[in-house]
């Protein structure tokens, strides 16, 4: 009763890790127009950009969003296909 109710109030897991996910996904989309401008060798070096933000602390979390990005423009450019966003 108490769990239904808890349920109700602040969803499900599952529906708060899509809510989580949701604004990732808003952030990479976000980020698409900046890495589509990016030259085939800025888009190479991004990997290691965002390596080295790593090892400067940065969070993963805070990454994540930029790394979503980067891939889903290297995909596109090398299969010519792009991630859809529940990918």
């Amino acid at each position: 009763m108490i769990g239904n109710f808890l349920t109700k109030v602040f969803g499900s897991k599952n529906e708060r890790e899509l809510k989580r996910m949701g604004v990732a996904v808003e952030q990479t989309n976000a980020l698409e127009e900046r890495i589509q401008a990016l030259g085939d060798d800025a888009l190479k070096n991004q990997t290691t950009a965002l390596k080295e933000r790593i090892d400067q602390g940065e969070s993963l979390d805070e990454l994540l969003p930029e790394a979503f990005a980067t891939v889903r423009e290297a995909s596109r450019r090398v299969l010519k296909m792009r991630h859809f966003d529940a990918q």
